[in-house]
């Protein structure tokens, strides 16, 4: 029989595992790290693939997430985009299920580019996690109905910048890890997903921050972390208590994300930094840096036995993780802000303009098979789901599928 301690360290992967089965409950996917367990997408695309598209109002840049089959994401109505949308929509017909309004509880002062249903919403499976640019947490179960909210700049009033705030909340076993990092009051918290309540509060570094956690689990017998991203490097926490496991300080980006495969973390430092996990009694390793895969807004990607990047010029990087030795390069239509996203030996990119790139990725090199114009600016990451691409837009939201 397993004992309390064993059972305590693969708890949390066993909900990740349970809320998931193939949906998309978060940003970047199941795992954060921009892959799709088990669906096939579509990967000869056109302008009839396009299953359904459905109505939005208001500005929203937050992506997608699919659970079961129903489709979720978050949009601000309003002069001030003071009025929170959470939305549902039918996975199979794009009907519109549901809509719960909000007011905002917190400033909504952004960045022309950002809106204040930046962030990507989260769920465990049986509720609907969304916050917000102006620090409101909502929770709701899969049919609307709220559980609790929570209004973080009614506890910490400094707690904002002027650009707007961008981090994507995740969900790892009872916990939501929600980043609050910027240039005043910056801390992430835990709270508990049946009440709202903090678990825990760190301080982070005082600096604007638009980087997402990324989850991370080192080996079968060591305990889930969450990687936090800043300025500063990144800090590996546990999820349950907020408690530091180790340090990596040699900076990092405040834009794109870490991502991990095989167990490396790939960071936007110094270019791209590959980096072995550390523990508490040793800091992580360095196995090696390389400029030329410098990502730009888009996270890095491992997929494949492969690290891919995409550049401000638009060029997708293939790299040998081992070394940081670049295989092959595309240049595609950019710029890009939403992440590459991958299933079926594909890669799936969609830029600012609202044109969907589909690339077959093979060991010589890259070879584009498809693209479908939506006409409309996309700065949210897709989902994958029900063997679709769910893409979507401030006016739109788009399922890609098969004939």
């Amino acid at each position: 029989m397993m004992n309390k301690n064993a059972l305590k360290l693969v708890l949390p992967l066993i909900a990740i595992g349970l809320c998931c089965g193939a949906d998309w409950p978060q940003f970047r996917g199941p795992m954060t790290n921009n892959v799709a367990t088990s669906d096939t997408p579509p990967t000869l695309v056109d302008q009839e693939s396009i299953a359904w598209t459905a109505d939005l109002e208001g500005r929203g840049a937050s992506g997608p997430i699919v659970v079961g089959d129903k489709v979720f994401l978050t949009c601000a109505t309003g002069f001030k985009q003071d009025q929170l949308h959470v939305l549902c929509f039918d996975a199979k017909t794009g009907k519109q299920l549901w809509d719960r309004q909000f007011w905002a509880t917190g400033r909504t002062q952004c960045h022309n580019k950002m809106c204040v249903a930046t962030p990507t919403p989260a769920s465990d499976g049986k509720r609907v996690f969304a916050t917000f640019s102006s620090n409101d947490v909502v929770c709701l179960d899969l049919d609307g109905n709220l559980l609790w909210f929570r209004g973080l700049s009614h506890d910490f009033p400094n707690a904002s910048n002027s650009l707007g705030m961008a981090s994507s909340p995740i969900v790892v076993g009872e916990t939501l890890i929600v980043p609050v990092e910027n240039d005043d009051d910056s801390f992430t918290t835990g709270l508990d997903v049946k009440t709202g309540i903090s678990r825990w509060r760190i301080k982070r570094p005082r600096v604007a921050n638009w980087t997402s956690p990324a989850i991370l689990k080192p080996s079968a017998d060591a305990e889930t972390l969450v990687l936090l991203q800043s300025s500063e490097g990144v800090t590996a926490v546990y999820p349950e208590t907020g408690e530091t496991a180790w340090k990596y300080e040699q900076g990092a980006g405040r834009i794109p994300s870490t991502t991990v495969g095989d167990n490396t973390l790939y960071v936007p430092s110094n270019g791209l930094t590959a980096l072995a996990p550390g523990s508490s009694s040793e800091p992580p390793k360095v196995l090696w840096q390389e400029q030329k895969l410098s990502p730009a807004t888009a996270s890095p990607l491992f997929y494949q036995k492969k690290v891919f990047t995409v550049n401000r010029a638009g060029v997708l990087t293939c790299a040998n993780p081992e070394d940081g030795e670049v295989i092959w390069r595309l240049r595609l239509k950019g710029p890009f802000s939403a992440t590459p996203i991958a299933a079926a030996n594909h890669l799936y990119l969609v830029n600012e303009k609202g044109l969907l790139q589909v690339v077959q990725v093979g060991a010589d090199e890259g070879k584009q098979t498809g693209e479908i114009d939506l006409k409309e600016t996309i700065l949210a990451t897709p989902a994958i789901a029900d063997n679709a691409l769910f893409l979507r837009s401030d006016q739109h939201l788009w399922k890609i599928s098969s004939k």
